[in-house]
This record gives structure tokens, sequence and C-alpha cells, in this order.
């Protein structure tokens, strides 16, 4: 699901009718993209894409539910090769059951919403 509010804009992946598994945030005030997952172990989120795997690391956001969230630049090559994987993703964190995302259209329009 894509929406955008007074921050800039979100893409939010996950059950329906449940709080978002993971959401990947285009904050325009501070020009960065923001890759959220639920959670509160502060470590590393492994993405696997169908063309890069890359450990990145999380901060714990404050929020409740909690979450924890990676800051990147909207020049990325990680969220082209999660925009363009073929299909899915996978979102990995030790202790948590992996998740896997579909490549969808808003991964894009999230990082386009920041470049410009």
């Amino acid at each position: 699901m894509y929406r955008r509010d007074a921050r800039g804009s979100i893409a939010l992946f996950g059950p329906a009718n449940a709080d978002a598994s993971l959401t990947l945030r285009c904050d325009t005030a501070a020009r960065a993209i923001y890759l959220s997952r639920a959670g509160s172990m502060a470590t590393p989120l492994t993405i696997r894409t169908s063309s890069v795997t890359r450990a990145v690391s999380v901060q714990p956001t404050g929020g409740t539910p909690p979450y924890v969230a990676a800051a990147l630049m909207p020049n990325d090559s990680l969220l082209e090769a999660m925009g363009f994987s073929r299909g899915r993703f996978v979102v990995q964190q030790p202790g948590l059951p992996p998740l896997v995302v579909p490549a969808w259209a808003e991964i894009e329009r999230v990082t386009e919403d920041c470049r410009g």
C-alpha cells in the first residue's frame, strides 16, 4: 500500500488489517528514505534481492508498536535492487522470521518522491 502524508510518502507491506511488517518511508524534510521492520532488536537487517545482498544497520524508532529502521540515501543502489528484484526480495534479521516482500511499484514511487 502506498500513501502520501505531511512528511512525504510511505509504502507499507504486511498482512491486511494489521500493523505493517515492513515500511519504506520518504522523509522529504530529511531527504532520506527509512526502511523499517516491526520489532525491537537492533541487529542488522540483511536485504536479499535478485542482484544484491547487503546488511544494513538499524536503530529503534522509539514508537509503539516498536520498529527498527535503517536510513538510506535516495540514490542508494539497494533501493533500485529492491524495486527491480525478480518478483520479490527478502528481509532477514537474526531471531525473527524472514520477510518475503513483493517488488511492487510502491518501492520505486517512494524512492522517486525523495529524489524529486
